[in-house]
């Protein structure tokens, strides 16, 4: 309780730092900042002339590494530069140049562990290139593709490597003929031509249902994702197709297409597993699909085989290994990087189609008998 001998005394911002409230962070203000300068006020070349003494002339021939200065000169001037901390502003030799050094890549969703590898490939192109890689999610949303892909191109990149979420890309043309380079990759434009870099879905998809049918399975479910992504029609049109080379009718209810969530992919597979025909084996659509359908199976009793599109982390560590069709993420980042450079440097003309082949990775779910 505070009495007439308290020595509380009423806070005092100014003096003593700031709270937003009493039970807030104490917010202390700086006073020993070493260049005085604001934020956003970034130091210029004339500051380096000024500090080196030394003309605006030198200065530029120092940052841009050109001949003709003395090397006592040139250390008083980098000295200088580390001093005020001094960055070189790129936007005048954009103007000059007409190129930003600079390409956009635009994912579905930076959390999925197969967009990490094609991303680090891309990037891995760009700085071969000497370019910077700016990359964003559209989040499986077409409009945020657009607004995304739209904004990296008013800050002038050169080029952008899209896996594209919807399926018009009309708003790029404008874009693509006035000089940005357009690769798509792991599904294809949509009402445009234009490169792009996919993995043999369809195929893939077949040989991972035949390995299945092989090892005596004739009911297979399969559950991907949405229908109208690419990727997801073209694996279920390769699922049909083992069928039937087998003479194997396709039931509907063997087959779930929808969001990957684990709710409605759960749900799928405890109805395929359910009911007096069971499925014995089941082919699942990605690498999120498989992850939900391994957990169904660790807590159903009766052994159901399984195949996966996409590898997963520690599959070869369960119990049986996960077979899985695997695609190369890192092969299909790299080779739309560089069919971009090579549209940058204007070496290609035509658009182009590119299928790179999937790996079928045989670990034991896949060979598992029918239980019946």
């Amino acid at each position: 309780m505070l009495d007439a001998t308290s020595s509380y005394k009423p806070w005092n911002a100014a003096s003593r730092g700031r709270r937003d409230d009493r039970t807030g962070p104490r917010i202390v203000p700086e006073t020993a900042r070493l260049s005085g300068n604001r934020y956003g006020n970034r130091p210029t070349m004339k500051d380096v002339a000024a500090r080196a003494g030394v003309g605006l002339k030198t200065v530029s021939r120092v940052v841009n590494g050109e001949p003709g200065v003395t090397p006592e000169t040139e250390r008083r001037v980098q000295e200088a530069i580390e001093a005020l901390g001094f960055r070189r502003n790129d936007s005048a030799r954009v103007l000059r140049k007409g190129r930003t050094a600079s390409i956009g890549l635009v994912l579905e969703d930076l959390a999925d562990p197969f967009y990490g590898p094609l991303s680090r490939a891309v990037e891995e192109v760009a700085r071969a290139h000497g370019a910077l890689l700016i990359n964003g999610s559209s989040a499986e949303d077409p409009d945020r593709e657009q607004e995304l892909a739209l904004a990296l191109c008013a800050r002038r990149v050169d080029g952008l490597v899209v896996i594209p979420a919807g399926d018009d890309h009309r708003y790029l043309e404008p874009e693509i003929k006035a000089g940005v380079a357009t690769v798509f990759v792991d599904r294809p434009a949509g009402k445009i031509d234009a490169d792009c870099v996919l993995s043999d879905n369809y195929g893939g998809a077949r040989d991972g249902v035949a390995h299945l049918i092989a090892h005596g399975h004739r009911r297979i479910g399969f559950i991907g994702d949405m229908p109208r992504i690419h990727t997801a029609a073209e694996r279920l049109r390769g699922y049909r197709a083992a069928l039937e080379d087998a003479g194997i009718p396709v039931a509907e209810a063997w087959t779930s297409l929808g969001v990957t969530t684990p709710e409605r992919v759960r749900r799928a597979a405890e109805e395929m597993l359910s009911g007096p025909e069971p499925v014995t084996a089941i082919f699942t659509g990605n690498n999120r699909v498989t992850v939900t359908v391994i957990r169904v199976l660790a807590e159903h009793s009766r052994p159901v085989a399984l195949v996966g599109f996409d590898d997963i982390e520690l599959a070869d560590l369960l119990q049986p290994g996960v077979t899985v069709v695997a695609q190369d993420a890192a092969a299909l980042g790299r080779t739309a990087a560089e069919r971009l450079f090579r549209q940058l440097d204007g070496s290609l003309v035509a658009p182009e189609r590119i299928e790179l082949p999937t790996r079928l990775i045989t670990r034991g779910s896949g060979e598992l008998p029918p239980a019946d």
